[in-house]
Protein backbone atom coordinates (compact mmCIF):
# COMPACT_ATOMS: atom_id res chain seq x y z
CA UNK A 1 0.00 0.00 0.00
CA UNK A 2 1.29 3.67 -0.70
CA UNK A 3 1.06 5.94 1.98
CA UNK A 4 1.80 9.99 1.62
CA UNK A 5 2.82 11.85 5.26
CA UNK A 6 2.96 15.61 4.91
CA UNK A 7 4.20 16.81 7.92
CA UNK A 8 5.04 20.49 9.12
CA UNK A 9 6.25 21.90 12.40
CA UNK A 10 6.06 25.68 13.92
CA UNK A 11 8.42 27.04 16.21
CA UNK A 12 6.43 30.05 17.53
CA UNK A 13 8.14 32.44 18.74
CA UNK A 14 11.11 32.32 21.41
CA UNK A 15 12.67 28.84 21.85
CA UNK A 16 10.73 28.96 25.27
CA UNK A 17 7.10 29.63 23.65
CA UNK A 18 4.97 26.52 22.62
CA UNK A 19 5.57 24.81 18.85
CA UNK A 20 3.89 22.29 17.85
CA UNK A 21 3.52 20.08 14.31
CA UNK A 22 0.64 18.81 12.29
CA UNK A 23 0.63 15.68 10.30
CA UNK A 24 -1.55 14.33 7.53
CA UNK A 25 -1.91 10.52 6.34
CA UNK A 26 -2.91 10.14 2.74
CA UNK A 27 -3.81 6.56 1.65
CA UNK A 28 -6.11 4.65 -0.55
CA UNK A 29 -7.49 0.95 0.47
CA UNK A 30 -7.93 -1.39 -1.09
CA UNK A 31 -11.25 -0.40 -2.95
CA UNK A 32 -9.78 2.52 -4.10
CA UNK A 33 -11.04 5.40 -1.45
CA UNK A 34 -9.15 7.93 -0.40
CA UNK A 35 -8.60 8.66 3.16
CA UNK A 36 -6.57 10.86 5.53
CA UNK A 37 -5.90 10.91 9.25
CA UNK A 38 -4.92 13.79 10.77
CA UNK A 39 -2.68 14.88 13.75
CA UNK A 40 -2.01 17.44 15.93
CA UNK A 41 0.34 18.12 18.53
CA UNK A 42 1.89 21.00 20.89
CA UNK A 43 5.11 21.41 22.52
CA UNK A 44 6.92 23.61 24.85
CA UNK A 45 10.57 24.65 24.76
CA UNK A 46 11.45 23.30 21.13
CA UNK A 47 12.53 24.39 17.56
CA UNK A 48 10.91 23.71 13.68
CA UNK A 49 13.27 20.81 13.19
CA UNK A 50 12.34 19.13 16.32
CA UNK A 51 8.42 19.55 15.58
CA UNK A 52 9.31 18.09 11.27
CA UNK A 53 11.09 14.92 13.23
CA UNK A 54 8.20 14.73 15.76
CA UNK A 55 5.76 14.74 12.41
CA UNK A 56 7.25 12.15 10.51
CA UNK A 57 8.34 10.01 13.46
CA UNK A 58 4.02 9.93 14.68
CA UNK A 59 2.95 9.18 10.83
CA UNK A 60 5.21 6.46 10.58
CA UNK A 61 4.16 4.64 13.57
CA UNK A 62 0.51 5.48 13.03
CA UNK A 63 1.59 3.06 9.80
CA UNK A 64 0.15 -0.89 11.24
CA UNK A 65 1.22 -2.89 8.83
CA UNK A 66 4.34 -2.20 6.16
CA UNK A 67 3.84 0.43 3.45
CA UNK A 68 5.98 2.42 0.78
CA UNK A 69 5.34 5.53 2.49
CA UNK A 70 6.27 8.91 0.80
CA UNK A 71 7.07 11.62 3.18
CA UNK A 72 6.52 15.10 2.30
CA UNK A 73 8.36 18.11 4.49
CA UNK A 74 8.96 21.59 4.15
CA UNK A 75 12.24 20.81 6.34
CA UNK A 76 15.79 20.42 3.85
CA UNK A 77 17.13 19.36 7.38
CA UNK A 78 15.15 16.31 7.86
CA UNK A 79 15.11 15.11 3.94
CA UNK A 80 18.42 15.64 3.29
CA UNK A 81 19.55 13.29 6.34
CA UNK A 82 18.80 10.63 4.57
CA UNK A 83 18.24 11.80 0.60
CA UNK A 84 22.44 12.71 1.40
CA UNK A 85 23.27 10.22 4.07
CA UNK A 86 23.69 12.24 6.75
CA UNK A 87 22.10 9.89 9.44
CA UNK A 88 24.72 6.85 8.08
CA UNK A 89 27.29 9.28 8.50
CA UNK A 90 26.31 10.09 11.94
CA UNK A 91 26.00 6.63 13.24
CA UNK A 92 29.40 5.73 11.81
CA UNK A 93 31.07 9.36 13.63
CA UNK A 94 29.18 8.23 17.37
CA UNK A 95 26.48 10.94 16.05
CA UNK A 96 28.90 14.37 15.50
CA UNK A 97 28.42 16.13 12.74
CA UNK A 98 31.45 18.18 12.91
CA UNK A 99 34.87 17.63 15.01
CA UNK A 100 33.45 17.80 17.85
CA UNK A 101 29.65 18.87 17.16
CA UNK A 102 26.86 17.00 18.32
CA UNK A 103 23.92 15.84 16.78
CA UNK A 104 20.77 17.11 18.34
CA UNK A 105 17.82 15.82 19.09
CA UNK A 106 19.76 12.09 18.71
CA UNK A 107 17.05 10.22 20.41
CA UNK A 108 14.51 11.43 17.95
CA UNK A 109 16.68 10.34 15.13
CA UNK A 110 16.87 6.98 16.75
CA UNK A 111 13.55 6.96 17.08
CA UNK A 112 12.33 8.09 13.38
CA UNK A 113 15.31 5.11 12.15
CA UNK A 114 13.05 2.50 14.02
CA UNK A 115 9.70 4.07 12.88
CA UNK A 116 10.95 3.62 9.18
CA UNK A 117 12.57 0.32 9.18
CA UNK A 118 9.66 -2.02 8.14
CA UNK A 119 8.47 0.09 5.44
CA UNK A 120 9.64 1.71 2.14
CA UNK A 121 10.31 5.23 2.67
CA UNK A 122 10.90 7.94 0.38
CA UNK A 123 11.55 11.20 1.43
CA UNK A 124 10.18 14.35 -0.37
CA UNK A 125 10.88 18.17 0.00
CA UNK A 126 8.35 20.77 -0.77
CA UNK A 127 9.55 24.13 -0.54
CA UNK A 128 7.99 26.31 1.97
CA UNK A 129 5.00 27.32 2.19
CA UNK A 130 4.15 27.18 -1.30
CA UNK A 131 0.19 26.51 -1.68
CA UNK A 132 0.59 22.90 -1.22
CA UNK A 133 -2.63 22.18 0.13
CA UNK A 134 -2.27 19.31 2.83
CA UNK A 135 1.59 20.77 3.53
CA UNK A 136 -0.75 24.26 4.49
CA UNK A 137 -3.28 21.69 6.47
CA UNK A 138 -0.45 20.66 8.51
CA UNK A 139 0.61 23.92 8.85
CA UNK A 140 -2.86 25.00 10.64
CA UNK A 141 -2.24 21.85 12.45
CA UNK A 142 0.78 22.85 13.19
CA UNK A 143 0.10 26.56 14.19
CA UNK A 144 -3.41 25.41 16.17
CA UNK A 145 -1.25 22.84 18.65
CA UNK A 146 1.26 25.45 18.64
CA UNK A 147 -1.46 28.37 20.16
CA UNK A 148 -2.37 25.29 22.91
CA UNK A 149 -0.68 23.42 26.00
CA UNK A 150 -2.63 20.61 25.33
CA UNK A 151 -2.51 17.21 23.21
CA UNK A 152 -5.33 18.01 20.34
CA UNK A 153 -7.36 15.38 19.66
CA UNK A 154 -6.85 12.99 16.56
CA UNK A 155 -9.27 14.75 13.94
CA UNK A 156 -8.89 12.69 11.23
CA UNK A 157 -11.10 10.17 9.36
CA UNK A 158 -12.01 6.77 10.36
CA UNK A 159 -10.44 4.21 8.23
Amino acid sequence: MLVDIYTDGAARGNPDGPGGYGCVLQYRDTKGNLHEREFSQGYRKTTNNRMELMAAIVGLEALIRPCRVRLHSDSRYLVDAFNQHWVDAWLRKGWKRGKNEPVKNVDLWKRLLKAREPHEVTFIWIKGHDGHALNERCDALATSAADGDNLLEDEGLEA
